[in-house]
């Protein structure tokens, strides 16, 4: 008995000891006994779900349809949509990764030309504007190695412009070899390249919001049949019953099911046609 308990009172020791030693020391330097309560991270919940894949959400969304149908099939269809949609949504964020690394060229352009007007030299102008706005990307190491120690920066900024979304990097590194082997000067090339580049993104963003009409009815359009099945429970029929458990019910299922995705894939080609310059 008595070597149990000193093997209890050792284990406590060992596990519980420097939890027990910060709190003889918070006492002795006269931290208040509220100090000494565990704090419970309320963040730490909300961490996980930004960390989840906004894909997943299609699976709270099938079990409710199963439950409510009784029938496996939405889970079949969220296993098969969850990695359509997390292209989808990875697609999206692409494409807002290359207009801001676009948006950071153009950042880029306006703030060499600044310090140059400042009286920097081209190498410590690119070197401040290069690291205030990361439009250099992966590529920043290089192009800025090369900025310090007397490098060729024009053909670093070449491989740069390679990336999705700087390819303005091209211009500017047109740019920064007339300015070295013909003496021409920077900042007003600079200027023109600054304001063609904005007046691209300008246009594609007045188009986007041209289209935004179109992209507004093709939701209104996918939205068709859940707006029927609704319907369908408010006259009091059960339309997830005939859906999942006859065999006329799952055959228009499926062949809705394909002319609605061949639909929308239809309708989003030709509305991102026309978001192209």
């Amino acid at each position: 008995m008595c070597a149990a308990v000193c093997a209890g009172v050792a284990a406590w020791t060992t596990a519980g000891g420097d939890q027990g030693t910060r709190r003889a020391r918070l006492v002795l330097a006269g931290a208040g006994a509220a100090d000494l309560a565990p704090r419970w991270d309320w963040e730490r919940p909300l961490r996980v779900v930004r960390r989840l894949r906004r894909e997943w959400l299609c699976l709270p969304v099938a079990l409710v349809l199963a439950v409510l149908g009784a029938s496996v099939l939405p889970l079949v269809v969220c296993v098969i949509a969850v990695p359509l949609v997390g292209r989808r949504l990875r697609a999206g964020e692409r494409r807002r990764a290359q207009e801001r690394r676009a948006d950071a060229v153009i950042a880029l352009c306006g703030g060499i030309a600044g310090e140059l007007r400042a009286g920097r030299q081209p190498g410590q102008a690119l070197l401040t504007a290069g690291r205030a706005t990361g439009a250099l990307g992966g590529a920043e190491a290089a192009v800025l190695a090369a900025a310090r120690f007397g490098g060729d920066v024009a053909a670093e900024l070449r491989r740069a412009a390679h990336e999705p979304g700087a390819e303005g990097l091209a211009g500017l590194a047109a740019c920064w070899r007339v300015s070295v082997d013909g003496g021409a000067g920077l900042a007003s090339g600079l200027d023109r390249l600054e304001a063609a580049l904005r007046s691209d993104r300008d246009q594609r963003e007045g188009m986007r919001s041209q289209l935004a009409g179109a992209w507004s009815t093709v939701v209104v359009l996918a939205l068709l049949p859940v707006v029927g099945l609704g319907l369908g429970w408010a006259l009091g029929a059960d339309p997830l019953r005939v859906l999942l458990h006859t065999p006329v019910g799952v055959g228009c299922l499926l062949v809705g099911g394909l002319l609605e995705a061949a639909g929308l894939c239809w309708a989003a080609r030709i509305v991102r046609a026309g978001e192209l310059p």
